[in-house]
């Protein structure tokens, strides 16, 4: 197995970049997920879990690649993180008040509506669904769900039949010929030795709306949820039986991780 592709998302549910390398510590990916919007109203964390009021987010996309956070908008301008005008922009963008911010407060949480609900009632459905505090498992400040990092294999993403940018994986993890889908499933309490960095895969990855959603010029997929629902709906932590794909991960030795990396799967 080798390294395929690299992604990191510098705002939280905006469309994020491609990169050549990536360093990784434990606190994830370095510019990823460092940013996040907040809902002015009700304090939570904007995901496009929550589609009804954020899928527009999936609309923008974020830079990060010089060192500053460019948020590129759907009319094809953009705007600086740090412009002084940047929470009027976005606010005025998603029709709802927020604000930009860098630092995770304590007890951040986001609202996740159940995902099947919303595929079977529509995204604009109320539908219910849990108050989830995000970054638990991640140290310092940044705006990942459940892990410093997720990966994904070619072999899970070309059987279900949707591009990786759905599932927002920081690695993409090329397979050989024959390689089943889901094995990943088997990976969690093992160890990923990718290039110089060692790797501990934590958890199943249960999936959410936002992998059916539009993407930039991407139609929906609602196949892209509906296809693991079927076919590999399993535990996921504490959250009953979910349909996953894909795997959670915490760094143990820091460094850098290259495309084409070879990736060593431990016992």
């Amino acid at each position: 197995m080798r390294v395929e592709s690299l992604r990191r998302y510098p705002v939280k549910s905006m469309l994020g970049e491609v990169v050549n390398s990536m360093f990784v510590d434990e606190r994830g990916a370095e510019g990823d997920r460092r940013l996040a919007l907040v809902d002015a109203v009700t304090g939570h964390v904007a995901s496009a879990k929550q589609a009804r009021l954020w899928r527009g987010l999936l609309k923008c996309t974020a830079n990060g690649s010089t060192g500053r956070v460019s948020i590129g908008l759907p009319d094809g301008t953009s705007v600086a993180a740090d412009d002084p005008g940047v929470d009027e922009q976005l606010s005025r963008l998603l029709g709802r008040p927020v604000r930009l911010i860098s630092q995770r407060p304590d007890g951040a949480t986001l609202e996740r509506p159940d995902p099947e609900k919303l595929l079977e009632l529509g995204v604009d459905a109320e539908v219910g669904g849990r108050i989830l505090e995000i970054g638990q498992a991640t140290p310092g400040d940044s705006f990942t769900d459940d892990a410093p990092l997720h990966a994904i294999t070619t072999a899970t993403l070309e059987h279900i039949g949707v591009e990786a940018l759905r599932y927002r994986p920081n690695l993409v993890i090329a397979t050989p010929a024959g390689y089943p889908p889901y094995a990943e499933d088997d990976w969690v309490g093992r160890e990923l030795t990718v290039g110089e960095v060692r790797l501990r895969v934590l958890a199943l990855t249960s999936r959410c709306v936002v992998p059916t959603l539009e993407h930039g010029p991407l139609a929906r997929a609602p196949h892209a949820l509906r296809t693991p629902a079927a076919e590999n709906r399993l535990q996921a932590g504490s959250s009953g039986a979910q349909p996953c794909a894909g795997v959670y991960l915490e760094v143990v030795a820091e460094g850098v991780i290259r495309i084409g990396d070879r990736v060593i799967l431990g016992r």
